[in-house]
């Protein structure tokens, strides 16, 4: 008998099965979606990360038209687990010997939708998903896609452009990094502030503490404090102190 192709509805049926009402509480509040704040709106269920994927590992052969499904569910849970398994197939799709370019350009496309229609709207989907499909697709490409999304009015697409450099740092590359941080330097939204300073971090702590250095050296001081504060955590203390205190 063949084994029946599975669906979205499987998916969330599953994901309902390790729900915890207690924990959705927990995760509605921490993930701010009260009125005015960044997640405003944003329903949870309950099901914490290692649980979610969990499930999705259990359902690598999803179909691109069912994790469109997933992504647009209300429920968060529902979408996280939609970008894990989009994750996995654009790896397997990338392997080494074996790379499908076709299938993999129908990924990002149906990602940048789901970014687009703000289905990706919220740090930890932005975090969990950028680096492991943007990223390594545009390795060997031009950067352009980037800079438009950096231009974007969407707080969720200037993040995804900066975290899909995550990738780039990975392999010892930072100049896409340093040229969206100089663009993104005036934005003063929280979420930006920390992914701004968290990639300069990373490269200052997986490249060269020079590379990172040299560029606070010049913009340290437009800098806004929290993505400060980010990119010196793991200077040696005087040398965060002479740059906090510009």
């Amino acid at each position: 008998m063949t084994e029946a192709t599975p669906t979205a509805a499987d998916v969330q049926a599953a994901l309902r099965a390790v729900a915890d009402p207690v924990d959705a509480i927990h995760l509605q509040r921490f993930f701010k979606t009260g009125p005015g704040e960044y997640g405003e709106g944003d329903v949870f269920i309950g099901v914490r990360v290692p649980a979610s994927r969990a499930v999705a590992k259990s359902f690598a052969a999803l179909p691109l038209e069912e994790i469109d499904a997933l992504l647009d569910s209300e429920v968060h849970e529902d979408r996280f687990a939609g970008l894990i398994i989009l994750n996995a197939a654009f790896a397997k799709a990338s392997k080494p010997g074996a790379v499908d370019d076709a299938a993999r350009a129908a990924m990002v496309d149906r990602y940048l939708t789901a970014v687009r229609r703000g289905r990706v709207n919220n740090w930890d989907l932005v975090d969990v998903s950028a680096e492991n499909i943007i990223g390594p697709w545009l390795f060997d490409k031009p950067r352009d896609l980037l800079f438009e999304l950096a231009d974007a009015d969407s707080l969720w697409e200037r993040r995804v452009a900066l975290l899909s450099t995550f990738a780039f740092i990975k392999s010892g590359e930072a100049a896409t990094t340093f040229e969206l941080a100089e663009r993104l330097l005036g934005d003063r939204r929280d979420l930006i502030q920390k992914a701004l300073g968290w990639m300069l971090r990373e490269i200052g702590k997986r490249i060269e503490q020079r590379l990172l250095t040299e560029f606070l050296d010049k913009h340290a001081a437009a800098m806004g404090r929290t993505a400060l504060s980010y990119a010196t955590e793991h200077l040696d203390a005087a040398v965060r102190a002479h740059y906090r205190a510009q």
